[in-house]
């Protein structure tokens, strides 16, 4: 009986705290594990990668970093090339293709972006399950003979990016790339499964002012900062310029002009 319950993998759940007394009871004597919480999320692991799961009623589909199919793919041959909006706030112009530091990488679908465009790009991400799927992500794309060559110009790094900015030992960056967590209130804002994945785990990037301070310090001819468009700038410097799509758009703080 044991050997089919582990096969199994049964796992006791009270359904409100008027049974949490019974669930261990049957726990105890069924030699099952007592679950007292329904969990939040699941990481789950199979031959497709690493995939985050939000589990609940009304809980949006899995979030995994794929680099080869799907949107990253549509981008990378249709996206316009150094035409793009991003291309053109992070620098890059005929012969310059400046080294890039994305210090909030998230999912890793910008620095990509530039990676594909020819950018040598490190990428910073602090929460550690993100990072792990972007790793992933990174690890089945480097076995693919098209992408691989570009996510090799890809290194990610796990850590708190102000403390990392400030510690760089390395050559510094050309160019900064910041996309911090804005903290939206209204639901309009969550549309995306991602932001609703990520905002509980991440929150609202709180230190932007303090991660801008270390991007300026850092890198050697600008920061690129990525806003929603309606958003006020990070405290701190005013933006020179100021790039603006239909949703989003890009403050730029140049230090010294990039030349090929």
């Amino acid at each position: 009986m044991q050997e089919r319950q582990a096969a199994c993998r049964i796992q006791v759940i009270p359904l409100g705290e008027a049974f949490t007394e019974r669930a261990r009871q049957l726990a105890d004597a069924l030699g099952l594990a007592l679950v007292l919480e329904a969990p939040d999320f699941a990481l789950e692991v199979g031959v497709e990668g690493l995939r985050l799961q939000q589990l609940g009623p009304g809980a949006p589909g899995p979030v995994w970093v794929d680099f080869l199919e799907g949107g990253a793919a549509h981008r990378r041959q249709f996206g316009g090339g150094s035409g793009q909006m991003i291309a053109k706030a992070a620098g890059l112009q005929p012969g310059v293709r400046p080294r890039v530091l994305d210090a909030t990488a998230g999912l890793g679908q910008d620095a990509f972006v530039l990676a594909t465009l020819g950018c040598e790009v490190d990428l910073i991400e602090r929460q550690p399950i993100i990072a792990a799927l972007l790793a992933d992500g990174l690890a089945r794309a480097a076995l693919d003979g098209e992408v691989g060559a570009i996510v090799a110009r890809m290194r990610l790094q796990q850590g708190n990016a102000i403390e990392r900015m400030r510690q760089w030992e390395a050559v510094p960056p050309q160019v900064v790339y910041l996309d911090p967590m804005f903290p939206h209130r209204d639901k309009s804002a969550l549309v995306k499964k991602e932001m609703r994945l990520f905002r509980p785990l991440v929150g609202d990037d709180l230190d932007a002012p303090a991660l801008l301070e270390a991007a300026l310090a850092l890198a050697t001819h600008r920061v690129t900062v990525k806003r929603p468009r309606k958003a006020p700038p990070i405290q701190g410097p005013a933006p020179a310029l100021t790039l603006e799509g239909k949703s989003s758009r890009y403050d730029i703080y140049p230090k010294r002009s990039l030349k090929a």
